[in-house]
């Protein structure tokens, strides 16, 4: 069970966008969340017909396609009372982005907006919508957290994630030097500059090391993904984790990018 404030809106209902890295790359996250979730009083629908936010498209400039896969979420999700992400990339994409995409569409732009104004990532709607204070988890590890470049500069999410970890029985936050600097993951930047991008990773890796975090925790897979990869090839033991799957007790499958390296 999680600890709320009282005041707390009871049993909202809530869609959670459970973005395409999740589904596709590490599902624990997706059940992570509605854990968190449901522990919190919330009622938790994964509307099957949801899409791609569209993030790619819309960072390659294509902004025809964004618009209309915009559309398909904006019609997929505005039912809800609140539309929850693990990830601050994709709550940033819907929250700020979709306004802007669709603001000459007469028919979405009030839409858009509306949805805009009720889309949260985890954490922070965690806390600042539901009010949760401590959660019912356990790993006794001494850890680092990463704020990937989305939750800090868009959505200005630093706090939550560090509150609802302090409450993790047996955790130990060590803060890095540089957690605001991004790791060069960045979506399209990796692919298109990928030697800044590495030499970024780099120096996330220096970083974490100076920590001397046994663990690396972030609120966006991406950035996961890219340090978790630099790290095997460094032939690092320092694991990479979801912050959702840590809040949630469920860590018994192996860290990101381990079950890779194991085949």
């Amino acid at each position: 069970m999680t600890e709320k404030a009282a005041g707390t809106q009871a049993n909202p209902r809530v869609g959670l966008f459970v973005t395409c890295l999740v589904d596709l790359i590490r599902p624990s996250v997706g059940f992570a969340a509605v854990k968190l979730l449901r522990d919190a009083g919330a009622t938790v629908e994964v509307p099957p017909s949801q899409t791609c936010c569209g993030q790619p498209a819309y960072n390659s400039g294509d902004r025809g396609d964004a618009a209309a896969i915009a559309r398909q979420v904006v019609e997929t999700f505005e039912g809800y009372d609140y539309v929850v992400a693990p990830s601050g990339s994709c709550a940033g994409m819907i929250k700020l982005h979709y306004p802007r995409l669709l603001a000459e569409d007469v028919a979405f732009a009030w839409r858009a907006a509306a949805l805009a104004a009720k889309t949260f990532e985890l954490t922070s709607f965690l806390v600042e919508v539901l009010q949760v204070r401590r959660v019912d988890a356990r790993f006794a590890a001494n850890v680092t957290y990463h704020d990937s470049c989305s939750n800090l500069r868009e959505l200005k999410v630093r706090q939550a994630p560090r509150l609802l970890l302090g409450s993790v029985e047996g955790l130990r936050l060590t803060e890095l030097e540089e957690s605001e600097i991004c790791c060069g993951f960045g979506g399209a930047f990796s692919v298109k500059y990928p030697e800044i991008a590495t030499a970024m990773a780099d120096a996330k890796l220096r970083d974490v090391a100076k920590s001397g975090a046994g663990h690396v925790l972030a609120g966006d897979l991406g950035c996961l993904l890219h340090i978790a990869g630099r790290l095997a090839r460094d032939g690092s033991a320092v694991e990479c984790r979801h912050v959702a799957e840590v809040l949630a007790g469920m860590t018994d499958a192996p860290a990101i990018g381990q079950a890779r390296k194991a085949e």
